[in-house]
């Protein structure tokens, strides 16, 4: 596994001042659509494919290629993907868009959405309430919802990639 190279969202606004840099937001298209760079283009992480960021960039791979995304840490693996794929120079913007906007850097803005984290632990939260009631009032077998939302937010937090939120981010609300 290679280096991760990092920008400050600063030096990457100044960066682009100079010279037109390919800045890419790897978040989903709700997240997106509600605020992000202004130079930002986006290509969610579980579609961004090499082929797609070449034809971005032209061709050149000489020229870097910046990912962002909500706090660094997509923005991170997008790298990783990029580089297992014979990209040489990737660079992850620090803090992501958090940081960004932090910085007053120009942002754009737009329908507000709830966000994709916000949507798990709603769901999550209503499948073992449910669980629990089915559990309690039909038939004991039923808590074994409950069981099986457990387990796979435990294996989230141990792998930090979450199914539901996968699953989630297909739905049509959060797509553009």
């Amino acid at each position: 596994m290679a280096e991760i190279k990092t920008i400050k969202p600063d030096v990457l606004a100044k960066t682009d001042q100079d010279k037109k840099v390919h800045l890419i937001d790897v978040r989903t298209p709700a997240e997106f659509r509600e605020i992000h760079a202004s130079n930002a283009v986006n290509i969610p992480l579980d579609q961004l494919a090499a082929e797609q960021v070449k034809n971005l960039v032209n061709g050149n791979g000489a020229d870097p290629v910046y990912l962002i995304c909500q706090s660094g840490n997509r923005s991170s693996k997008a790298c990783q993907k990029l580089i297992d794929a014979g990209f040489a120079n990737v660079v992850s913007v620090e803090g992501g868009t958090k940081a960004w906007e932090a910085e007053g850097l120009p942002v754009n803005r737009g329908k507000k959405a709830i966000s994709l984290e916000r949507q798990v632990r709603i769901a999550a939260g209503f499948l073992v309430l449910t669980g629990a009631m089915l559990g309690m009032f039909v038939n004991p077998w039923f808590s074994g919802l409950s069981a099986f939302v457990g387990a796979g937010l435990m294996f989230a937090g141990i792998t930090d990639t979450c199914g539901m939120a996968m699953l989630l981010a297909k739905m049509p609300w959060n797509r553009a």
